[in-house]
């Protein structure tokens, strides 16, 4: 098998910028054996602090494309789509890397454990996995260049395709989130309604069609932030995304929303869990301005989500409404702690739930862990929970199934 050096590339120039793929040209070039232990023990930190399997060279070269900093993967996720000339611009660096990505560790460097090699700590990663197999498919370089343009259209690259969840970092740069908590949609038991109104709010979304910011209040541990996080997890592969913001990062809203629109590939829910203001606080005047006033108009791909035990966020007192109070003009006071909720155009609110709704939770999950109580003993043990906690809530039940599962014998 032929090889070219890979600096004829030109649309993936950044592999040119990695030590690895320095040691692998100079190598190529000289034969020199004595850049064969360093290029070994790249591959092995690299298989190590990625926790990648298999023909390592192969998933290095897999992996760095998935990455995507290179020109291809850049234009789509700005552009959403790609042009003749950037494919056969690709077309021709697939042609220099096609017989290094069909090559092992073993053809090139003499090292057979790099072939099938097992790190210490395998980790998942479903970009990369996604790749492997639709290169494995492909017979040319031309099949292996719309592979990866389709990979780019459908997946992105970089930490926006191998994260479904990120926050922000002090540096205001997005982190994702490694393991992201969620529930499957189908286990949210009981509050059809509010799911459905959620469920269609955040398809129009994802389908370019007309979608409202969102704002779920109502009793505490009724699964406002699951249902949020359970919809990112359905829809991932539909390009949806969830950053979260935390109340003291709001300042930086109007910059990270700006930041995220120029991601075309993308759609962002941003979201504010347990959302609520004291009277002394000002960050919430950050998200009346991003929401709608600001002189940017909120991105097409952007929304936002927050949930809140408060139906309006901006905590009111009896004083605030005494006829005595300095304020001149009462009303003002009063339609400015009442109007970052009216920014909303969805409400949706959830209540506590019935007991049988309760009790409905505690054996759905049972029986998911393939347990089934008859009904009596079912609401005896539920019920008694209930009296020696804080109420009843999807919370609560998920604590009892805990305990029970932790102490059956």
């Amino acid at each position: 098998m032929e090889y070219d050096s890979m600096e004829r590339l030109m649309v993936c120039r950044n592999f040119l910028q990695m030590p690895l793929v320095q040691a692998v040209n100079r190598y190529m070039q000289t034969n020199e054996e004595t850049e064969v232990p360093y290029i070994v023990s790249q591959l092995v930190q690299y298989a190590e602090k990625h926790g990648v399997c298999g023909n390592i060279w192969q998933q290095f070269l897999l992996r760095t494309l998935c990455d995507g900093e290179n020109t291809a993967a850049v234009t789509i996720e700005q552009v959403g789509t790609y042009g003749t000339g950037l494919q056969s611009a690709l077309a021709m660096d697939m042609k220099v890397l096609w017989p290094y990505l069909h090559s092992t560790a073993n053809d090139l460097f003499g090292c057979a454990f790099l072939d099938a090699y097992m790190p210490s700590q395998p980790k998942e990663d479903v970009c990369l996995q996604a790749l492997t197999q639709a290169m494995t498919a492909c017979r040319t370089p031309d099949e292996g260049t719309v592979a990866l343009l389709m990979h780019y259209t459908t997946y992105g690259r970089g930490k926006l395709a191998r994260y479904m969840a990120f926050r922000i970092n002090s540096q205001n740069r997005l982190v994702g989130i490694e393991e992201f908590p969620h529930l499957a949609w189908d286990d949210l038991i009981s509050y059809q309604a509010q799911k459905e109104k959620l469920l269609q709010n955040t398809v129009n979304f994802i389908e370019n069609r007309g979608a409202n910011n969102v704002l779920l209040t109502g009793a505490r541990g009724t699964g406002k932030s699951t249902a949020v996080k359970s919809l990112v997890w359905q829809y991932h592969e539909q390009g949806l995304r969830l950053l979260q913001i935390e109340r003291g990062q709001l300042a930086m809203l109007p910059g990270m929303m700006e930041k995220l629109s120029l991601v075309k590939s993308k759609k962002f829910i941003i979201f504010l869990d347990d959302l609520s203001f004291d009277e002394d606080e000002k960050e919430y005047k950050y998200l009346k301005s991003a929401i709608d006033g600001g002189v940017t108009p909120q991105p097409d791909n952007v929304l936002i989500y927050a949930t809140s035990n408060r139906r309006h966020l901006l905590k009111e007192t009896w004083k605030d409404r005494n006829d005595e109070m300095d304020e001149v003009y009462r009303d003002d006071s009063t339609n400015e702690s009442i109007s970052l909720s009216d920014r909303f155009g969805l409400i949706i609110h959830y209540a506590a739930p019935t007991q049988d709704e309760y009790l409905a939770i505690i054996d759905h999950e049972l029986r998911k862990a393939g347990i089934v109580l008859d009904k009596k003993e079912l609401r005896i043990l539920g019920v008694r929970w209930e009296m020696e906690h804080s109420g009843r809530n999807g919370r609560i039940a998920q604590q009892f199934v805990k305990w029970y599962l932790g102490n059956k014998k």
